[in-house]
């Protein structure tokens, strides 16, 4: 089989807005190409304090491989042969992530060691999309029921993956670890709302939206933040939110247009990264990455890179205590990983 990007959304795709905050000078940052593994084009999806990158790239065969970049070099993981990406990355370097063998399979990645994750028990299919310091990972699996299974979020602990249930609906989906073993991601009702949730004492918790009825979290830091996207009142528009541990969501706006949402943040929330749409009179929506900080607000990218680059950047997927922010854009119309380091 030959994949492009192994590409995973929530059931529903979701978009929302707020005002652009030009409080304070903008932040520069110079751009790095990731480069590729013999194909032409690539995503960046996290990186570390240490300045270690995981994501995908496409290989000269045509198939995406999840990717290390260490020492600035990008080096394929070349898990079974097969399709893959990696989700995520430890302070140590283990790396969480899913590859396609005849079905999706959860991994962890430990000193060259692939371990697959298993399942929830229903038909053949799981994905990892976080892991903390201690190894344990997060992502969501099938349990049996009916023909093809439900889709739920799980933990992974011990060698064992654990299902952490719903919020009475059918389906839910883990995102985000932190070194608690707190976990965060969306969760449906009974009623077909979907709601970004925490789990954490072996409890689920509704976290609630921005005014409307849908919002899911991406990643949540050892201080217990938390970042994702939730509807404002009428459904009409989504927005980035910031949850600092207890009360209510913190809207972190738009780039003028109908939606943003939040892919991540550092150890004190102090930056947040992710993607928004943009106006366009293309007829479609058109996404730019942003960083977000308490000082500047909500800020495109695109504006605090080198002028003439010849990048638009699409989405930012992570950020680190040094400021350093990686995602994905284009580039003489190919889709490349990038790294933006902080002058």
């Amino acid at each position: 089989m030959k994949a492009k990007f192994l590409i995973s959304l929530p059931f529903c795709l979701v978009t929302a807005a707020l005002f652009l905050n030009a409080r304070a000078t903008a932040q520069g940052y110079s751009i790095t190409d990731l480069g590729s593994l013999g194909g032409v084009g690539g995503q960046a999806k996290a990186i570390n304090n240490a300045g270690l990158i995981v994501g995908a790239a496409m290989t000269a065969t045509g198939n995406s491989d999840a990717f290390l970049f260490i020492s600035d070099s990008m080096s394929g993981l070349g898990i079974k042969g097969s399709p893959s990406e990696a989700t995520a990355i430890t302070g140590s370097g283990q790396i969480a992530g899913y590859y396609y063998d005849r079905q999706y399979n959860a991994f962890v990645w430990t000193n060259g060691k692939l371990h697959d994750l298993g399942t929830l028990g229903g038909p053949p299919y799981s994905v990892a999309y976080g892991i903390n310091s201690l190894g344990h990972a997060c992502g969501s699996s099938l349990i049996k029921s009916g023909l093809y299974g439900l889709e739920h979020a799980f933990i992974w602990t011990g060698g064992k993956m654990r299902d952490l249930g719903t919020l009475g609906g059918n389906y839910s989906s883990a995102r985000g670890i932190n070194t608690k073993d707190q976990v965060v991601g969306y969760a449906y009702f009974s009623n077909g709302a979907f709601r970004a949730f925490l789990y954490a004492g072996g409890a689920m918790f509704d976290l609630g939206t921005l005014g409307g009825d849908y919002s899911y979290a991406n990643a949540i830091n050892d201080a217990r933040q938390v970042v994702g996207s939730a509807a404002l009142p009428a459904n009409a528009r989504f927005h980035a939110f910031l949850w600092n541990g207890s009360g209510p969501f913190m809207d972190l706006g738009d780039l003028g247009d109908i939606s943003s949402e939040a892919l991540a943040l550092n150890s004190k929330a102090s930056l947040v990264v992710g993607q928004a749409t943009v106006p366009s009179n293309t007829g479609y929506l058109v996404y730019h990455a942003f960083v977000w900080s308490g000082a500047a607000g909500m800020q495109d990218l695109n504006s605090l890179i080198p002028a003439n680059s010849g990048w638009v950047l699409n989405q930012a997927t992570g950020v680190n205590d040094a400021g350093a922010i990686v995602g994905y854009g284009t580039r003489s119309g190919q889709t490349r990983p990038f790294r933006l380091t902080p002058h």
